[in-house]
């Protein structure tokens, strides 16, 4: 299933390190965290309930470098356009309507970040 680089925040890390070491891991590509472009209560967006509480956080990098490098977790690396999205989308961990988001995010650097 198709999903873009995320996963779980390391002891230590900082959002902005746990998205940039995620994105290197899952993609082989480094990234500069640029903008904070949403913060969800994962309970409050229609997912299964899960055992614990869980904030999404969703972030507007820059690429600055590496290469496109399968992982355990990525059999494969790819960019999309918004209007070309993968139908095989993993919708557990990303909805169309969150991608949405960042596409707007991504295109007016001046919106605020969202929350609930």
């Amino acid at each position: 299933m198709d999903a873009a680089p995320g996963g779980w925040a390391d002891p230590g890390d900082s959002p902005a390190q746990a998205v940039e070491r995620e994105i290197r891991e899952e993609s082989g590509y480094l990234a500069h965290t640029v903008k904070l472009a949403a913060c969800y209560d994962r309970d409050r967006r229609h997912f299964p309930p899960f055992y614990f509480s869980i904030y999404k956080l969703f972030f507007i990098c820059e690429l600055t470098g590496g290469a496109p490098a399968p992982s355990l977790e990525t059999s494969e690396i790819a960019f999309f356009a918004e209007d070309q999205i993968p139908a095989e989308l993993s919708t557990g961990r990303v909805t169309l309507e969150e991608i949405a988001m960042l596409f707007a995010h991504h295109k007016n650097s001046e919106l605020p970040t969202e929350f609930d």
